[in-house]
């Protein structure tokens, strides 16, 4: 690599602040040159990683992303913009990447990524980072990666907290499937829009998983895994675990273990429980006759002359209640509900409540709500509002927020 350069003059300027350092020089470089590197999940996680692995000097990126912009991204997804909310991720983000750097070989994939296209769409490229948010997708990235004998550099994040790891890493390293032999059940697997995220969470994840990514591909890597956890409202914010090595028995990358089947024939999404569920689908499910209204009705109800003996119920964390809420609405959060219902005070501080009407964000708390309350009790008649907050929205009033 020493009679190796780089292949614009103005390179060694570009890149100098980097070539520079004890350790990389223009080795380094070149190697960052002459790399590929696939970032699959172009949304907050892939964002930052991206725009870093941009930056440095790598030679061809691919982008595999089959989900459009929404403007509920802009806030962690910096690679994006208001102009190209509808547009295809990985075409967002290619157009960003070339606005950057505009000799960059970009290979953008608006396709999602399967276990009959893994492989072929992988092995291309020297190192994959998985910046995606779901349980099956990590496994069909760490079979692959197994497979192709490549590093797999994967990254989370939820709420105030993430976490980084190289899997598969100089064939010495765990893969995913050591770590965590068994997926968490669909229900139990929350997205960003459910349990919510802090932008810079994802940021800084994801541009460690680019510090981690140059590290391999520039031979500064200590090749010794370790899980990194991250936690912004921590004191340190950042803790380091050493992983143990590869898992005699795992059916993916142990010597003792067999693979049941190529990838191509692993449905990952059985594998992991079935489908992530669509929570607000199933907040519009009708129920039992009378004990579901819709939007429309509880407006209906609202507007008669004689309410005094209408409540309604917000069974939201309290948080989410304090972002919005309908007018003369009380709020007792699920979890306190259910930890001890019969002190519920609705049910008792007033003698002349008849209806009560249940509310939450999609309509589906609001199910186990209404549910609960009648366990308990009374002589008021409980109703759950189908859709909940959403279909107030979409129903009644526009503008009332979605969040």
């Amino acid at each position: 690599m020493t009679d190796a350069s780089l292949n614009h003059l103005d390179d060694y300027s570009r890149y100098g602040r980097q070539m520079i350092l004890d350790g990389f020089g223009l080795p380094g470089q070149v190697a960052l040159q002459n790399a590929s590197v696939v970032v699959v999940g172009a949304g907050g996680l892939g964002c930052p990683a991206l725009q870093y692995l941009a930056a440095s000097g790598i030679g061809r990126i691919g982008i595999v992303d089959h989900d459009v912009v929404e403007l509920s991204n802009l806030q962690r997804q910096i690679l994006h913009t208001e102009e190209r909310v509808g547009m295809y991720k990985a075409e967002s983000v290619a157009q960003a990447l070339k606005a950057l750097n505009s000799r960059l070989t970009i290979d953008a994939h608006t396709c999602a990524l399967t276990s009959s296209n893994a492989p072929t769409l992988i092995a291309p490229y020297t190192v994959i980072l998985d910046c995606t948010d779901n349980a099956p997708t990590r496994y069909l990235l760490s079979d692959t990666a197994v497979a192709l004998g490549k590093p797999l550099v994967s990254g989370a994040a939820q709420k105030f907290d993430g976490q980084l790891c190289v899997y598969n890493l100089n064939n010495e390293g765990p893969c995913y499937r050591c770590i965590f032999p068994k997926p968490p059940t669909p229900e139990n697997a929350g997205t960003c829009e459910e349990t919510g995220i802090l932008g810079a969470v994802t940021g800084v994840i994801g541009t460690l998983q680019a510090v981690e990514a140059i590290k391999i591909i520039a031979g500064l890597h200590d090749n010794k895994p370790s899980l990194l956890i991250y936690s912004a409202l921590s004191v340190p914010p950042f803790r380091s675990i050493k992983l143990r090595s590869r898992r005699a028995t795992c059916p993916a990358c142990g010597q003792e273990g067999t693979r049941q089947g190529s990838i191509q024939e692993t449905d990952y999404v059985a594998f992991c429980g079935g489908s992530r569920p669509d929570w607000e689908k199933l907040g519009m499910v009708p129920g039992d006759e009378g004990s579901r209204v819709s939007a429309k009705t509880l407006k209906n109800r609202l507007s008669a002359s004689d309410t005094s003996s209408v409540k309604i119920l917000d069974v939201r964390p309290r948080t989410e209640f304090g972002i919005c809420h309908l007018p003369s609405s009380t709020n007792i959060p699920l979890r306190e509900l259910t930890a001890d219902p019969s002190s519920s005070s609705l049910l008792e501080q007033d003698t002349q409540t008849k209806e009560i009407y249940v509310l939450c964000r999609l309509g589906n708390d609001s199910q186990i709500a209404a549910s609960v309350l009648r366990e308990v009790g009374g002589k008021a008649d409980i109703k759950d509002v189908i859709g909940g907050l959403r279909a107030w929205t979409r129903d009644v009033d526009p503008a009332f927020p979605v969040y």
